[in-house]
């Protein structure tokens, strides 16, 4: 297959993924497969959510179930996973030639938008975790000015993975439940608005998908679950091929589009 780029957007879905990983746990296993080992990964989930792009400098990460109400086996799952303080220095420096406020955090672990997917990639959790936060208020081109900031850190063993949805509307997945569990024509629609957007190169328009899709504004009431996607196209670099290796479209009103950068 064709050279992968050290940037990948992975679905994390809902916690109970991490039970029942299914056809895109299988694809995101076999994408692991395919990477270099990395140095370190670099992680954004849309569930750290901070006013300035912050770092995580831990040198152990706590398993963090933030969820509730779920079966009691997913508050069992440890992801023993260890920091890499040295590397979070150089992802600090990489942010700070974009941003002038860039932040630490010494304790922060890895939430389940982390954790999940992390796990179903790399289950040794032999590989140094830095989790780096999301600004959900800054929008989509901080998020790419972001990618674009670790981009250098690509080409230094580094692996950056965007973790979120490119559908997550849970008010829509709530009503779809009590009627049976029916997918909303929308989300395959939107799903494949992005698909060809990425494949065509057209960063603007994606960037802008609120004002050119609607079916974005229904797929996003807030754009938290999209914004790692945009950091994982700004590490990427300007002229990386985005492919999704994975297409495929849950009961949970999350189309679970994973992509590669080549």
């Amino acid at each position: 297959m064709e050279t992968l780029r050290n940037a990948i957007f992975v679905p994390h879905g809902a916690p109970t993924f991490a039970l029942d990983p299914g056809a895109a746990g299988a694809a995101m296993s076999q994408l692991a497969s395919q990477l270099p080992t990395p140095r370190a990964i670099i992680v954004v989930s849309p569930h750290w959510d901070t006013a300035v792009p912050t770092v995580s400098t831990a040198t152990q990460l706590e398993t963090i179930y933030d969820f509730y109400g779920f079966p009691e086996a997913l508050y069992k799952i440890k992801y023993p996973a260890t920091g890499c303080p040295e590397g979070a220095q150089e992802v600090v420096a990489a942010l700070q030639k974009r941003f002038d406020n860039v932040a630490t955090d010494p304790t922060r672990g890895l939430d389940h938008g982390a954790w999940t997917p992390l796990r179903q990639m790399f289950p040794d959790a032999d590989i140094p975790i830095i989790a780096v936060s999301i600004q959900s208020h800054a929008g989509t081109a901080h998020a790419l000015a972001m990618g674009e900031a670790l981009e250098e850190l690509t080409h230094k063993g580094f692996l950056v993975i965007g973790s979120g949805n490119i559908t997550h509307n849970l008010g829509d997945y709530r009503m779809a439940a009590m009627q049976g569990g029916q997918t909303p024509a929308y989300v395959q629609s939107f799903a494949d608005w992005v698909e060809s957007e990425l494949t065509n190169h057209h960063v603007q328009r994606m960037m802008d998908y609120r004002q050119h899709s609607r079916e974005g504004v229904r797929s996003h009431p807030t754009e938290d679950h999209l914004l790692p996607l945009f950091v994982a196209m700004g590490a990427a670099g300007k002229d990386a091929n985005a492919k999704a290796f994975y297409r495929g479209i849950s009961s949970y009103v999350i189309a679970m589009d994973g992509y590669t950068f080549t």
